[in-house]
């Protein structure tokens, strides 16, 4: 591991594990979350369903994610660190309450279904770039088993996804795009958008935990 890979794992485990003292304050209810899901099944409960802003692109898979990385996603979006106009509205309009059971339900979605198996051997060009960034030291055996649950699992996630979300933390001095993460802006900024691209189809060809879970906008 060079030195900027040592540097940013030392800086993710801290603000990981400052992030995880404080989520610990709020337990989330998976069922109080059931009256809470109606503006999130619009878009992650559709199978397919896709994004149009900054680009198309199919909505992440959350059925199955860590909770605490839903947490944390959601307070980066109320905070700004993460720019996107309709995520940021959503999430300022939860309470940390609302946040931590909406996040227990989406956890607890995935827990029926089987576990991820081996992640399947890369080429040697992605396992080149898997290398240079690290990537399973945060993210953990196959992808889908962090080192903290406050990262995400991304195994089996949609390519074009991965791809826009890695995008994003090389931009800079977006009002409405983007991503301000230090860990992740210096571990991106590494790649041109070609290897980001085969990054992500490399991770979204990966079987994983993370699902789609349909369901009706009407309860």
């Amino acid at each position: 591991m060079n030195k900027l890979q040592t540097m940013l794992l030392t800086l993710a485990v801290s603000s990981v594990t400052a992030f995880s003292v404080q989520a610990q304050e709020v337990k989330g209810d998976a069922k109080a979350a059931e009256q809470k899901i109606a503006m999130c099944i619009g878009c992650h409960g559709i199978k397919g369903y896709q994004a149009s802003f900054p680009e198309v692109y199919r909505v992440p898979m959350i059925s199955g994610q860590n909770a605490k990385y839903i947490v944390n996603a959601l307070n980066a979006y109320k905070k700004g660190e993460r720019k996107h106009p309709t995520m940021r509205g959503i999430a300022e309009s939860l309470s940390e309450q609302d946040m931590a059971d909406m996040a227990a339900y989406y956890e607890q979605q995935g827990k029926a279904n089987k576990p991820a198996p081996a992640a399947a051997p890369a080429d040697a060009k992605v396992a080149a770039l898997l290398q240079k960034g690290a990537c399973v030291s945060c993210h953990g055996d196959n992808f889908s088993k962090p080192i903290d649950p406050a990262y995400p699992k991304i195994a089996g996630q949609h390519k074009d996804y991965l791809f826009v979300a890695l995008k994003s933390y090389k931009v800079e001095n977006q009002a409405t795009w983007g991503r301000s993460n230090g860990v992740m802006g210096g571990i991106a900024k590494q790649y041109s958008n070609a290897e980001l691209k085969a990054l992500s189809a490399y991770l979204a060809g990966l079987q994983g935990e993370l699902y789609t879970i349909p369901q009706s906008k009407f309860r």
